[in-house]
């Protein structure tokens, strides 16, 4: 199962206490006692793993080390080991104690969460011409506390969409030689899955349904990959038996839920059309190309050619995305 919304409390190192200390010595008693160490901070830090979230299923508290107390002969606590969180890449941390926000987006990015506590002085801070002998000393401050929400949207370069059982996962396997699950029936994608094709990173995102963008069936938890996805494979299934219909309830889904998804540019695939005589597989993709005034492409995961058709406009969108950058 795949966790991409999660809530959790990080808390920075607490730290270190001020010592009180002094010479042993003869002639010199002066005050020696060290100051204390810092608390660890906190950092989130971006990883290429989608499943990185999974760690935080049944642990829900995060906390950096405290720093170490300080010593006799003017020694300072150890300062506390700052803890790592590892999230996706894509993910947004939202600070539910301060409503602020960040973003992860690059691997080995970090964001720093929480600050550790500053140590405490020790007593020798504390020496005077007045006060040669102070007691005195500082508390480790503690490191800060907040909830924080991590809630992952993927960073795509294609996203593959459709109704449920429209062959997405078929194709991605094909592309990329992932491991989807593939079976014929509704629902088969329950979590998204990613494929590599050459630098391009595709996403299978579960099936939608009428609905969706109100949290219907799969809804919200996955219309919400979509949105920094840069291109859309769109799947109609040549089973349907109002294929237009089809396509219209993906799109209304998307500009319900965030209108800049349905301006994303867009491919549109005719798929299992191994299902019907090649002349009616043809007639339906011109039927509907008319119908929504896009080109419509049929194709089956089965063909050679057409998974040659298919890699060629990946190639297309590669050799963009490398002109770009």
């Amino acid at each position: 199962m795949l966790i991409d919304d999660i809530t959790i409390e990080v808390r920075g190192g607490n730290g270190g206490r001020g010592a009180v200390a002094f010479d042993k010595n003869l002639f010199a008693l002066g005050p020696t006692g060290g100051h204390g160490g810092n608390g660890g901070n906190v950092y989130a830090e971006g990883v290429a793993d989608l499943g990185a979230l999974n760690h935080f299923r049944y642990k829900k508290k995060i906390e950096a080390e405290n720093g170490g107390e300080g010593r006799s002969q003017f020694r300072d606590g150890t300062a506390g080991k700052d803890m790592v969180i590892e999230v996706p890449v894509g993910t947004v941390i939202y600070n539910l104690t301060n409503a602020s926000r960040d973003e992860l987006t690059k691997i080995g990015e970090r964001i720093l969460i929480a600050h550790g506590g500053p140590g405490g002085k020790g007593n020798f801070h504390f020496r005077s011409s007045r006060n040669t002998s102070p007691k005195e000393f500082q508390p480790g401050v503690p490191g800060e506390k907040f909830m924080i929400r991590f809630e992952l949207k993927m960073i795509a370069d294609v996203g593959l969409i459709g109704l449920p059982n429209v062959g997405k996962s078929s194709w991605l396997n094909t592309l990329t030689n992932a491991k989807s699950k593939v079976a014929n029936y509704q629902f088969t994608t329950l979590e998204p899955h990613l494929g590599v094709y050459y630098e391009l990173i595709l996403a299978d995102i579960p099936g939608l349904i009428e609905g969706a963008h109100e949290g219907k069936g799969l809804g919200i938890k996955f219309l919400r990959h979509i949105e920094r996805t840069n291109v859309l494979f769109h799947f109609v299934s040549a089973e349907s038996e109002d294929s237009k219909k089809d396509y219209d309830t993906i799109r209304k889904e998307l500009a319900k839920y965030n209108p800049k998804l349905a301006e994303k540019e867009e491919y549109v695939f005719l798929s299992k059309k191994d299902i019907l005589p090649e002349k009616e597989a043809m007639a339906k993709a011109e039927k509907l190309s008319k119908k929504i005034k896009k080109e419509v492409v049929p194709v089956s995961v089965i063909d050679d050619g057409d998974i040659k058709k298919i890699r060629h406009i990946l190639n297309g969108i590669k050799d963009e995305k490398n002109t770009r950058s």
